[in-house]
């Protein structure tokens, strides 16, 4: 069984890979503000689970024989809902906001069944974790700063990568956190009657 990836997301790219899946890779090229703009008031699950969809319903096309995967996360602190920093100023200032405390990441998941180039149905879901930061310094937050790695993820953090040693602590799925939680990717593929072990394609 093919999955196909509405994403470019390394993060979630290597996660998939680990667990024995080669996805395919296509880009959704979904305007994330403009669809949050247009929606209204949304809470956090139900914007990561909008976006999730719009982005697996992008990349519709008639050749695709599979299963379409859709995910998109958002960082929760204090009621506030924080994306991609984009900006090194912005990823500082989240930084000196967040260290010492406790959030939550969203991650939505949109999966659409499209085996045999056919418009089947869809299903979808929201994983959240709770992340607690250690208490960084000033120089770790500008050092972190500096990599450009805090500009391009949600929260302004991984748990994977550089940032890996400034989370003191996850509670909830980790694999949620940087993105994808393939825990509940095989739960939305059981309501279409598809084993988890039928994605395997990948040698480890």
């Amino acid at each position: 069984m093919r999955l196909y990836l509405a994403s470019t997301s390394p993060a979630r790219l290597a996660t998939l890979r680990a667990v024995g899946v080669e996805p395919v890779l296509l880009a959704s090229n979904v305007d994330e503000e403009a669809a949050v703009a247009s929606a209204g008031p949304l809470s956090p699950t139900e914007m990561v689970l909008m976006l999730a969809r719009l982005k697996a319903e992008a990349v519709i096309s008639p050749d695709i024989d599979g299963f379409i995967l859709g995910g998109d996360s958002a960082f929760e602190l204090d009621g506030a809902v924080y994306g991609k920093p984009h900006l090194p100023e912005v990823a500082r200032e989240r930084w000196m906001l967040q260290r010492g405390r406790e959030g939550q990441l969203h991650s939505g998941h949109w999966l659409i069944d499209h085996r045999a180039g056919v418009l089947g149905g869809a299903t979808g879901g929201v994983s959240s974790s709770f992340v607690r930061f250690a208490d960084v310094t000033d120089d770790e937050i500008d050092a972190y700063v500096a990599t450009g790695e805090p500009l391009k993820v949600a929260g302004a953090f991984t748990i994977d990568s550089l940032g890996a040693p400034f989370i003191a602590e996850v509670r909830g799925d980790p694999h949620a956190v940087v993105g994808l939680s393939v825990a509940l990717l095989r739960t939305l593929l059981l309501e279409f009657h598809v084993p988890w072990p039928t994605l395997w394609n990948r040698a480890l």
